[in-house]
């Protein structure tokens, strides 16, 4: 971290406050490069934001007080020192529509489905109310979603997806589709307010209420991007049926402010679908192909499982065949299958996992096969170090949310499966017996059990693999693993 950043934010804090900050924890990244931090202090807190994007913060910053000043759902901005770079605003707690999100193959309650309900209807409002009197010539990096931000979006996908997954394509002919496509979209009207980046991580929910974050990217645009991109979200898994459901209920929403063709809107909206489906593979192809985070290559068969049923099931009013060549050489593609865990399983392979304490010194390998992997976790902010959680180990939930949000794990896991995954594959192929992966920190029991306990769960359903977890020095206390 830059160690200009906590003095400027705890100054900017305690100014604003009055109070003195008595804690400053770092936030886990997520798919940018802003830095957040939660301070508190007495009663007091908020969130600080750096980032070295002048122009981005002076959009965020003018954006949340034009849309707090028409009431509609976002962060109360609380102090800025925009000439260095650093701003204080609302802290909406922890719970994200994302964590709701239904796993292991639960279906969606009714209770989601009304709380997705509110989200939809106050997306209509932030569009429609939040687009009254706005400046967007103080949008960045465009003003609208225009032609060129459309060529942006599909050369992202072109390049960092295509290219980096080995599709073939006519480059002549995929930039005529492209044209195509872009033409098509921009005769949807365009003049209200697009969030750009509306998906389950940027809604928080605080007193059963959604309140959006991270619009800095918005622009005049079409309605339908923003529901294209919260309803076809790649990991939320929507049934189609339940997404039939919130499309005509958030064009009930949106009559309530305006008229619409909604036979036209929704033919519009397929088309929005399709690009907004694209941008996603493009960004999960730097993150994921290039960067190689975890997070981002699990959620590429996700979002290939929405452009194999849009391919199936929507027609769109427009001739586009190379492009419809290279997304279906996308669904087919090897590379983006997932693992198959019954080969997996039929494996036999059993991976040993531990976590330990360097003051013991490395597990001792009870295979005969010498060991394997052994991850040194000392180098990740330390819970244990703070006397809430000196007792609780990394199973606990308080120390579970501190190593996601409060430290680097999520990027020294991401390079852990990188490493490991390799291994475990070439080991299944050749029909090894034993691969052992340690993890040691400095009492074996906050990092390294977390990490052990989330390469257990990676293995497991990546690979359906055998998997024998030991936490060392937790049992040797008689702790039930």
């Amino acid at each position: 971290m830059n160690t200009k950043i906590q003095p400027l934010l705890t100054q900017l804090f305690e100014s604003w406050s009055g109070k003195k900050a008595d804690l400053f924890l770092s936030l886990a990244q997520a798919g940018s490069y802003r830095k957040y931090f939660r301070i508190i202090g007495e009663g007091q807190n908020a969130i600080g934001t750096y980032s070295a994007d002048r122009k981005e913060t002076e959009a965020f910053l003018y954006l949340s007080k034009h849309f707090h000043q028409h009431q509609l759902p976002v962060p109360k901005i609380y102090a800025e020192n925009v000439d260095n770079d650093v701003y204080l605003q609302e802290d909406l707690g922890d719970t994200a529509l994302f964590n709701l999100l239904p796993h292991g193959g639960q279906g969606y309650s009714e209770e989601l489905v009304g709380i997705y309900k509110l989200v939809v209807e106050q997306l209509a409002a932030l569009q429609i109310k939040g687009s009254e009197g706005l400046d967007y010539s103080i949008c960045y990096p465009k003003d609208a979603f225009d032609e060129e931000s459309i060529f942006w979006d599909l050369n992202y996908f072109k390049y960092y997806f295509l290219k980096l997954g080995q599709i073939s394509f006519d480059e002549l002919a995929l930039e005529k589709d492209f044209k195509t496509l872009a033409d098509y979209l921009l005769q949807a009207d365009s003049n209200y307010f697009m969030f750009r980046d509306f998906q389950s991580r940027n809604i928080m929910l605080r007193d059963g209420q959604p309140y959006f974050i991270d619009y800095q990217g918005g622009r005049k645009g079409a309605l339908q991007y923003d529901l294209a991109s919260l309803l076809f979200q790649a990991k939320a898994n929507i049934p189609h049926d339940i997404r039939k459901d919130l499309l005509h209920h958030y064009m009930d929403a949106v009559e309530e402010y305006i008229k619409i063709d909604r036979e036209k809107f929704e033919i519009h909206y397929y088309g929005f679908v399709l690009i907004r489906t694209m941008q996603v593979l493009g960004a999960y192809g730097f993150r994921g192909l290039y960067e190689r985070r975890e997070h981002f290559l699990k959620s590429i068969p996700f979002a290939i499982r929405n452009l194999r049923w849009l391919l199936d099931n929507i027609t769109l009013p427009i001739e586009i065949p190379e492009l419809k060549k290279a997304l279906e050489q996308v669904t087919t593609a090897e590379r983006f299958t997932p693992f198959d865990r019954q080969k997996g399983s039929k494996s036999p392979l059993i991976i040993t996992i531990n976590s330990f304490s360097y003051k013991s010194g490395y597990p001792k390998d009870e295979t005969g096969h010498g060991g394997g992997f052994a991850f040194d976790c000392r180098g990740i902010h330390n819970p244990g170090r703070y006397q809430p959680y000196k007792k609780l180990t990394g199973r606990d939930e308080s120390v579970i949310a501190f190593l996601k949000e409060h430290s680097t794990m999520s990027t020294f896991l991401d390079n852990v499966y990188f490493i490991v995954d390799e291994s475990i594959k070439n080991y299944i192929e050749r029909s090894f017996t034993n691969l052992t992966i340690s993890f040691g920190c400095t009492g074996g029991q906050h990092r390294s059990v977390f990490a052990a306990d989330s390469l257990a769960k990676h293995v497991q359903e990546k690979y359906g693999v055998k998997v024998i977890l030991n936490h060392i020095e937790q049992e040797k206390k008689n702790w039930k693993n």
